[in-house]
């Protein structure tokens, strides 16, 4: 989808910047100049769907100061071949309300595999797709943030479970089947994992909706929950329509 995207907007004379780190937003009466990659780009308007960086972007134009993204890896496994035909559709467990994470399910993906994930394991860097990857800069602003200080107090023994299960693949076996009795060891073979970027606020609120913040020209998404990749399409018209009446756009 992001690639189906990417080339809609090349298409229409867009450009798409890769690696390019914004340093700086300023915002006048007239428009909006952000620093990236040691260029100075001018827009009219700004919307920013930073993910990770939401934040960190948002604070840069002065909006929702006081929240902060604590990134949480979900990370699947795929089931053997032979097991293709396991399941025909999406089987989740009952979620936990207290939580807004969706728990270890089984997903039938387009290609025909089935995969099982995600868990919600704290990760030590906004890029913190792999168990190792440790980011000072990132670690450190958590622990500093109180937010994330509540959080762990309040789910401790959760969070230490997710980390067992992460690091113990038989204790992640047990999650599946308690839906898929008949799944074995052998049966998870490694997959690709995500980071998730869940906005916490100070009093160490897990944001559970869609959180949106606004400047005189800039929108800002800072908290998108699932199912936001797969809503995507309708989450960005619902960001257009509100810039057409944030901004008084006409198109």
């Amino acid at each position: 989808v992001a690639a189906a995207m990417a080339d809609v907007i090349r298409d229409r004379g867009g450009e798409i910047l890769t690696a390019t780190e914004v340093t700086t937003i300023a915002e006048s009466a007239t428009g909006v100049n952000v620093t990236a990659g040691g260029n100075r780009i001018r827009a009219k308007y700004l919307i920013a769907a930073a993910g990770l960086q939401a934040d960190r972007i948002a604070r840069l134009c002065n909006v929702a100061t006081e929240v902060r993204i604590v990134p949480f890896r979900g990370e699947y496994y795929r089931l053997v071949a032979d097991k293709d035909d396991i399941v025909s559709h999406l089987i989740y467990p009952v979620p936990d309300p207290e939580l807004p994470f969706l728990g270890v399910h089984l997903t039938r993906m387009i290609g025909g595999y089935v995969t099982v994930g995600p868990n919600a394991v704290l990760a030590f860097a906004r890029e913190g797709y792999g168990f190792g990857t440790v980011n000072v800069r990132d670690l450190g602003e958590m622990i500093r943030f109180a937010g994330f200080r509540q959080v762990i107090r309040a789910n401790l023994r959760s969070g230490a479970k997710e980390m067992m299960n992460s690091l113990v693949k038989s204790r992640y076996l047990t999650l599946c089947r308690r839906y898929c009795p008949e799944l074995k060891l052998s049966d998870l073979t490694p997959y690709r994992s995500g980071v998730r970027a869940q906005a916490v606020l100070p009093d160490g609120t897990l944001v559970q909706d869609f959180m949106l913040g606004h400047t005189a020209r800039t929108i800002h998404v800072l908290n998108a929950p699932s199912p936001a990749a797969t809503s995507a399409i309708p989450i960005g018209r619902h960001v257009v329509e509100l810039a057409r009446e944030s901004f008084g756009l006409d198109v």
